[in-house]
């Protein structure tokens, strides 16, 4: 029987449902999977993307964990895709690749003034405060008023995490670092803008709920934004999830506030115009939209200003290219048909596949993610007459490849010491987990014996 060696670039949870997809699906040959991670650590953005105060998230990791630990997968961390192994290492090595990188980078907002010194993207700040090893150790959190733009998950985290008192935090996994720059922001006021109304938001009642769950937040609606047309109406009636967003508002809207030490405003129907200042961030600037009768909104000319010292856009995630594989600049994917990856004359490119945002762009939740690893694995097991004729296929071979070239790199057993170690430091402080943020001190514990 034939040996499919597989390789995949990127040990997110997209990365690592592909893998299992693939050994679980019926095929007539059998299969070698090597996953490739730019980190030490796997996990991808359940690890580095979700506010530490979710512990849902800690079913979707145990998930992930077994299929790591099926012993059926090689995993390298510390190992970058484009520099330590190359597309042409991987022709020599593999009969396929599938590329899982995802999307870190946080998606641009074309505003005057979104440049000035205290305006950040979402995403980068979510890195910090998830002690990601490759973002400074330290955030600049000097503001008292702070604007958030977007209406997703993204921008209700971020918000949360800024508007939460910090020992509150002290249960969660959250860093040492993040927990003693959170202690010293003099954060009062946070404020959300969302272009559309309130039945048209792009997160999820779980998030709108916890925000209400804070201590000593105040979260503060307008009765404006809660005029409802026919359109936001009928999303009520129709949709259970916009349903039990409804409910959750119309219980802040009877809720008493305005003695807690610090609030959440949630502004709807808000199109951003301009952040204000001259050298940094001194004020925000949108204009009131209103409904149009079919579920969008348009402008009605009213602009308002608030005063904040700091924004945050949230407006989604954004892929990066990869050397080698065509890249949709506008929309920040590998150009694909159903996982399969296009040229710039879309024409299929053997060999290549991608699953994930980087295939899909940033929408959607796990559930998405292993249906979209099925639909390119399906394509992967059927094209066996198109894959790479490798050279060198045996195991053995990349990690000798990665070894003459000098790569620190780190596998499972190194990936279990780390875990292992999280777990203890967190024990020792009387909390589940406390993470390890550099990458030396990562790699100094997955590699005990020097490498």
């Amino acid at each position: 029987m034939s040996t499919l060696r597989l390789a995949i670039v990127g040990a997110g949870p997209a990365g690592i449902y592909a893998a299992d997809i693939l050994l679980k699906h019926e095929r007539s040959f059998d299969v070698s999977v090597d996953l490739f991670e730019r980190l030490p650590a796997p996990y991808g953005l359940v690890r580095y993307g979700v506010a530490p105060d979710h512990p849902r998230i800690k079913g979707i990791v145990s998930a992930l964990r077994e299929v790591l630990d099926s012993g059926s997968i090689r995993l390298f961390g510390n190992v970058t895709y484009g520099t330590d192994i190359t597309l042409h290492d991987l022709k020599r090595h593999y009969h396929a690749v599938i590329f899982s990188t995802g999307a870190i980078k946080d998606q641009e907002l074309d505003l005057p003034g979104i440049n000035l010194e205290g305006s950040y993207g979402g995403a980068d700040f979510v890195s910090w405060y998830d002690g990601h090893p490759d973002v400074p150790r330290t955030w600049p959190l000097e503001a008292k008023e702070v604007a958030v733009i977007g209406n997703g998950n993204v921008a209700l985290d971020v918000a949360r995490m800024l508007a939460k008192h910090p020992e509150d935090l002290l249960p969660t996994e959250v860093p040492d670092n993040v927990h003693q720059g959170l202690v010293r922001s003099p954060v009062t006021d946070v404020h959300v803008f969302g272009r559309r109304g309130p039945m048209q938001v792009k997160f999820t009642p779980l998030e709108l709920r916890e925000l209400g769950d804070m201590r000593d937040v105040d979260i503060v609606i307008h009765a404006e934004d809660f005029e409802l047309d026919e359109a936001s109406k009928r999303a009520i009636e129709s949709n259970k999830q916009i349903f039990v967003i409804n409910k959750i508002f119309d219980t802040w809207r009877s809720r008493e506030s305005g003695t807690a030490r610090r609030r959440l405003h949630l502004h709807f129907y808000a199109k951003p115009l301009a952040v204000l200042g001259g050298d940094r961030v001194e004020g925000f600037r949108y204009e009131r939209t209103e409904p149009d009768g079919a579920g969008g909104v348009r402008p009605t000319g009213e602009v308002r200003e608030i005063a904040v010292q700091a924004v945050y856009r949230a407006v989604g995630y954004f892929g990066s290219p990869l050397e080698g594989i065509p890249f949709d600049e506008r929309r920040g994917v590998i150009p694909n048909h159903e996982g399969q990856v296009l040229n710039d004359d879309n024409q299929l490119v053997p060999g290549v596949y991608a699953t994930g945002w980087i295939k899909r762009g940033p929408v959607g939740l796990i559930g998405h993610t292993k249906s979209d690893a099925m639909e390119t694995i399906q394509h992967v097991v059927k094209d066996q007459a198109s894959w790479w004729n490798p050279e060198a296929p045996d195991e053995q071979s990349v990690t000798e490849l990665l070894e003459s070239r000098g790569v620190t790199f780190t596998n499972l057993d190194g990936w279990h010491l780390l875990d292992q170690a999280e777990l203890e430091r967190g024990q020792e402080r009387g909390r589940e987990r406390l993470k390890v943020v550099p990458r030396e001190e990562m790699l100094e514990i997955s590699l005990p014996s020097g490498h």
